[in-house]
């Protein structure tokens, strides 16, 4: 009779048990862990032995479907780093992944199956993995703007924790008002100018692994600017002498020599010379050689591209004493000498010992 009673009371505490709603007791909370670390996830199910239990992985954008790992305490998915640990006394089912990866991060659910298909009982937890930032596609890349423009550089990075954005140039030089480093996702550069143009560094950084770094070119398309040394030069009869002048252009100028209004050319009269040292600097040299009387005078150097033309005049004028360089140890031509009348007056016979110096000791 006593064996009976027992067998009655074990029988109605399963019938009320079986009666409850099951319910989801606990589940981790927020997990944030590292690439390559190990995290355990736990869902523990109160009154639901009679139900399937499901961890899965859920994507809340719906780009992707949802992924089962578990279901009972079995795995589903063949993974060398998953395991399923399941709790008898707790009721509890414990998902394990090891080396963890940047593709693990997301929401995970456990699932109480309570028959079907749209019944069930859920809970979410969300898997935080810590990531090295990155910079966004939607970032500038590069520009090519006018001088004097406004413009404006964007940079977006991703990674967790979130990463602070800055802003610097190749080799530390200034952005603006004797900064070197400007800290924010946007920087605007009010008027432009060509001294601005260059490599910018777009940096992000959450003190995990290296920061991101995006190279931002800036060409600043201006119309040349024409510097020289001396707007007057002198030299000899009979001499050589190099004319020159530096061109800052962008894009790269056409260039010419021009003496009274005629463009010059390389022949035996003159000899014209480019070296472009980047796109937008070039130096241009026209060597005078053998200066006759007609050569001297005027010469113009001129600079043009599709935002404007700029010019510099350069005279050459006579000097008495040869100028080195570029007459180091040049002689003047025979037919000079021939068709010179050279009076040794004091200051002729000075000249003439001069130049035979020069000649016998270079």
């Amino acid at each position: 009779m006593k064996n009976i009673y027992e067998v009655l009371v074990v029988l109605c505490i399963h019938i009320v048990y079986s009666q409850r709603t099951p319910m989801i007791s606990h589940i981790t909370q927020q997990r944030i862990t590292d690439i390559g670390d190990t995290t355990e996830l736990t869902c523990t199910v109160l009154y639901a032995s009679d139900f399937n239990i499901l961890w899965i992985k859920v994507d809340k954008e719906r780009s992707t479907e949802p992924v089962t790992f578990s279901s009972g305490s079995a795995l589903i998915i063949r993974d060398s780093r998953l395991s399923l640990r399941y709790d008898i006394d707790s009721n509890s089912y414990s998902l394990q992944i090891s080396n963890i990866q940047e593709t693990d991060a997301g929401f995970y659910r456990c699932d109480v199956n309570l028959g079907t298909t749209n019944n069930k009982l859920s809970a979410e937890t969300e898997l935080v993995v810590r990531r090295r930032p990155f910079i966004s596609d939607n970032s500038t890349r590069s520009l090519i703007v006018n001088e004097g423009q406004s413009v404006t550089l964007e940079c977006y990075a991703g990674g967790y924790p979130s990463p602070k954005v800055s802003w610097r140039r190749a080799n530390n030089a200034i952005l603006f008002k004797n900064i070197s480093i400007y800290r924010g996702n946007i920087l605007k550069i009010p008027s432009i100018t060509k001294e601005d143009r260059g490599t910018y560094f777009c940096v992000a950084e959450n003190g995990v692994g290296r920061g991101a770094r995006r190279n931002v070119a800036i060409e600043v398309e201006f119309a040349p600017v024409i510097t020289i040394s001396k707007r007057h030069l002198g030299q000899a009869l009979q001499y050589d002498m190099d004319l020159k002048c530096h061109v800052e252009a962008y894009p790269p100028p056409a260039i010419i020599w021009l003496n009274n209004g005629i463009q010059l050319s390389n022949n035996q009269h003159y000899k014209i010379s480019h070296f472009a040292t980047t796109d937008e600097i070039t130096d241009t040299t026209i060597r005078i050689i053998t200066i006759e009387n007609r050569q001297y005078g005027d010469y113009v150097c001129k600079a043009s591209n599709v935002l404007g033309t700029t010019e510099v005049t350069v005279t050459l004028y006579e000097t008495i004493i040869p100028v080195c360089p570029p007459a180091c140890g040049q002689l003047p031509s025979s037919s000079h000498l021939k068709n010179s009348n050279i009076n040794f007056t004091s200051s002729s016979f000075l000249i003439t010992i001069y130049l035979f110096f020069v000649y016998f000791n270079f």
